[in-house]
């Protein structure tokens, strides 16, 4: 199907008062065509009148290019999501069931909405992408966090307890054809029309569509430790961005929207069909923290049946990149003094985020490269190197799964690295990365966003280890000394310290190594590939010592 033929059909549509409409994967229209399901369609009947869309200054601001490259779109196609699926799928078997459906809440929504209204479960290896056989499941699962599902979601008990770790609410009782679609906008009569006759869905104004707590529906994960027999041991507050949000200054602020959609400057068209000029229209680029998996979903595009062009993913990682070492953090490095032959700074971290930093998902890390250097450049002292495997030198989890590295408030020895990092334990406290295995955090040193007061944070958002008694790691930031002998060296010295983030830390992917199952191997395979450009530097400081 032609792009004009994409614009004209709404118009067509609209004249005649014909249900027109056109699937993925069907050249005719044809008003008899089924829809994937009786709840959702997929985002290429959104397409054809929310693409070719530019702001006020001419740059593309088009809906579905902007999201098809995002986490949002590939959800079911992450294969390190599917590789930790098949890893706690074979750590328990009795559950296997429970574990595909409580997995696809949120990576497979639309196919496991629909599966629980009619009073199914969710599956996901038969369903996701590139499946031998497509089927209406396949093809809703293929479709990720798609435009009908967050703009179907409605306002029931957002922001509670009730509505996290996906149990939003849809409307299910409209019949197909009189669906509505909730977004920002008021919608007149004949735009309505427009929009009913060529998509059957009909447009309506729902001010929560800009609420956090929509975001916070998805983004707020509880996990549920499993026993032998696969019944319920524990539960773990797995990610928490939105409630670790709600903690900060920021809900008077900002919302989770502003930060990771972006609004657009000035008038523009929300539609390239008769589209009327709107102010305050949120960019759908979803910015979030991972940079590395659309890397991986541009190299092995034919394996996960990725639809978003290569020029699209590179932009995508490329987009992530820069929002995080614009918009993530500081790094000061003052107070430098050379005393006794020992040299003695602080460094100064500064979260900017909204959140805890690195947030949600647990394999996620941040930390501190240190580097100290005379006058001819020598290299005297470093802690947190970055090596080609992905790994961190002088980390102990990383050297060892059952071993981790603690929260320091000093640092004197290069074997010494401040990681700020989520790390788990079971209910024999023994370190794991094991979801399904987990009950608590051993260690929970995340830089807190400003405001966060971890005195008064409840138990979900807790720092746990030694930050807890740190008195300089604080809302905001935190504050390390360094402490280094520096023998016989002397003259000016430059000190640098950078802040690294890995949101698939070594250890993560390594533990998948024992598993020999398509998935599992697969990613390892892809890590490894990868692994040298699996972190970037989120700030930095520098520092020069008066000699």
């Amino acid at each position: 199907m032609t792009g004009y033929v994409r614009i004209l059909l709404p118009l067509l549509a609209a004249l005649l008062a014909l249900p027109l409409v056109a699937y993925p994967g069907d050249d005719a229209v044809s008003g008899e065509t089924p829809p994937p399901s009786a709840l959702f369609d997929t985002s290429h009947q959104c397409m054809a009148c929310h693409n070719g869309l530019v702001n006020s200054v001419g740059r593309d601001i088009s809906i579905a290019t902007d999201w098809r490259p995002t986490m949002m779109a590939n959800s079911s196609r992450d294969p390190y999501w599917q590789a930790t699926v098949r890893r706690e799928s074979l750590d328990h078997p009795a559950a296997v069931e429970i574990i595909e459906d409580e997995c696809s809440i949120c990576h497979m929504p639309m196919a496991r909405y629909t599966a629980h209204w009619r009073g199914e479960k969710g599956h996901i290896f038969v369903n996701f992408p590139g499946a031998v056989e497509q089927t209406e499941m396949s093809t809703l699962s293929a479709d990720g966090v798609s435009c009908t599902m967050c703009h179907q979601i409605g306002p029931e008990n957002l922001g509670q307890r009730e509505s996290f770790v996906g149990r939003f609410k849809v409307d299910e009782n409209r019949a197909w054809g009189e669906r509505h679609i909730l977004g920002p906008f008021d919608v007149d009569a004949g735009r309505t029309r427009i929009m009913s006759s060529s998509s059957l869905f009909e447009p309506h104004m729902a001010d929560h569509i800009r609420d956090s707590g929509l975001c916070g529906s998805c983004h707020t994960l509880y996990t549920h430790a499993l026993g032998p027999d696969g019944e319920v041991i524990g539960e773990l507050a797995e990610q928490m961005p939105y409630l670790e949000w709600l903690h900060s200054r920021y809900p008077q602020e900002r919302s989770c929207q502003s930060c990771h959609m972006h609004e657009a400057a000035g008038l523009v068209h929300i539609s390239s069909v008769w589209g009327q000029p709107r102010e305050g229209f949120m960019q759908h680029v979803f910015k979030g923290g991972n940079f590395l998996v659309p890397l991986l979903l541009n190299k092995h595009r034919d394996t996960l049946a990725v639809a978003a062009k290569p020029n699209e993913l590179q932009a995508m990682s490329d987009r992530t990149t820069a929002h995080l070492q614009e918009k993530a953090a500081v790094v000061n490095v003052s107070g430098a003094r050379i005393e006794d032959g020992h040299l003695e700074f602080s460094v100064m971290v500064g979260n900017l985020a909204g959140h805890k930093l690195p947030s949600a998902y647990p394999s996620r890390r941040a930390w501190l490269h240190v580097q100290v250097r005379d006058e001819q450049g020598k290299l005297l002292f470093e802690s947190g190197r970055l090596r080609p495997d992905g790994s961190i030198e002088g980390n102990d989890n990383d050297a060892d799964a059952a071993l981790f590295e603690p929260h320091y408030t000093v640092v004197d020895a290069p074997d010494e690295v401040q990681i700020y990092e989520p790390i788990l334990g079971g209910p024999d406290d023994k370190v794991t990365t094991g979801l399904l295995a987990a009950t608590h955090y051993l260690k929970d040193n995340r830089l807190l966003p400003e405001g966060f007061d971890k005195a008064t944070a409840g138990k979900d958002i807790a720092v746990a280890g030694g930050a807890k008694e740190d008195a300089d790691f604080t809302g905001g930031g935190d504050t390390i000394v360094y402490k280094i002998a520096l023998g016989k060296a002397g003259g000016q010295l430059t000190i640098e310290a950078r802040l690294y983030y890995q949101p698939i830390g070594f250890r993560w992917a390594q533990n998948l190594k024992p598993y020999d199952a398509h998935e599992p191997r697969r990613f390892v395979g892809y890590y490894e590939e990868a692994a040298p450009a699996s972190a970037v530097v989120l700030a930095s400081g520098l520092a020069l010592t008066v000699p």
